[in-house]
């Protein structure tokens, strides 16, 4: 049985731990037209006006001083990781991404040479992920901090959307690159964003579901399945591990920003020789398979509140 929080009545985040948190913040939202997709994929997604036939995608996402950067990091790296950080949710659908609107938080006291290196680094990413930034906000922390915040607007032909919510049983699991040791090497800080191999798969052998991976395997998969209504098992063997990581690294450390995808065996059977032609130094590698329902348990990856 799972231990109640210390305190039933007001459980604090930390005691409920960031699924739970999420689920229960979404089950207060009602539902609204024109949306085809709502919380719980990498974007959301809407209808366009206009009669295009075009879906529209929308992100918004953040990283905080001291949980996705430490104090001192270079900051157009900074900045470029805030802005890559939502081009690879943008990528996960399939899309392409058009607009930001960026929001900064920091103490009154934060050098201003700092804060224009993150902004450096934000149109940069925005101009090598071929969108831009038109507009946003800034505020005050009332303590040491900063907060860097991109709401991003995109867009996706429905026949391209690739959801998390399509996997079947006896679906290949399959990874782009190589995976684990993001932070300690900072690659969490110059990755980036698999927008073109996206689009490319999309038009070309679509996924039958997909993501990024921000949490690790071992957070992503498992919401990967629960979208899908399935399980999966995995060979942690045949994990793409960078030099020096383990595959229990791999599942649990994050940070990737890698593509996580399931594809029919048919589909997958002649891929990585077409794949290999466009993109001949980026690997796919089968790591699994797409089950009935859950078989053997997995070490979590990184999880807000709890880690």
């Amino acid at each position: 049985m799972v231990p109640l929080p210390k305190n039933f009545a007001d459980p604090s985040v930390a005691d409920l731990g960031e699924e739970a948190v999420v689920s229960r913040l979404v089950s207060m939202i009602p539902p609204a037209r024109g949306v085809i997709a709502g919380p719980g994929d990498d974007c959301a997604v809407v209808e366009s006006g206009g009669g295009s036939g075009i879906w529209q995608l929308l992100k918004t996402d953040g990283v905080v001083e001291g949980v996705h950067f430490l104090a001192g990091t270079d900051p157009i790296l900074v900045g470029r990781k805030a802005m890559n950080r939502v081009l690879s949710d943008v990528a996960a659908m399939g899309g392409s991404p058009a607009q930001a609107l960026v929001t900064i938080a920091v103490e009154a006291g934060r050098s201003f040479a700092e804060v224009e290196g993150w902004y450096t680094g934000m149109v940069s990413a925005a101009e090598d992920g071929g969108c831009c930034i038109v507009g946003g906000e800034t505020s005050r922390f009332p303590v040491t901090g900063a907060m860097i915040t991109v709401a991003m607007t995109g867009t996706v032909d429905p026949a391209h959307c690739v959801f998390r919510s399509g996997a079947k049983p006896g679906d290949l699991i399959v990874v782009t690159g190589q995976l684990g040791g993001s932070f300690p090497s900072g690659r969490h800080l110059t990755f980036a964003p698999r927008l073109r191999e996206a689009q490319w798969l999309a038009a070309n052998a679509k996924p039958t579901a997909m993501m990024d991976l921000s949490d690790g395997i071992g957070s992503d998969l498992p919401r990967l399945a629960a979208a899908s209504g399935v399980g999966f098992l995995i060979d942690e063997a045949r994990l793409p591990c960078h030099d020096g990581v383990s595959s229990e690294e791999a599942v649990r450390d994050g940070e990737d920003y890698e593509l996580l995808m399931s594809f029919s065996p048919d589909t997958f059977r002649d891929l990585p020789a077409r794949w290999g032609d466009v993109f001949p130094d980026l690997a796919l590698t089968v790591i699994g398979e797409i089950t009935e329902s859950m078989t053997d348990p997995i070490v979590r990856g990184w999880e807000h509140y709890r880690n």
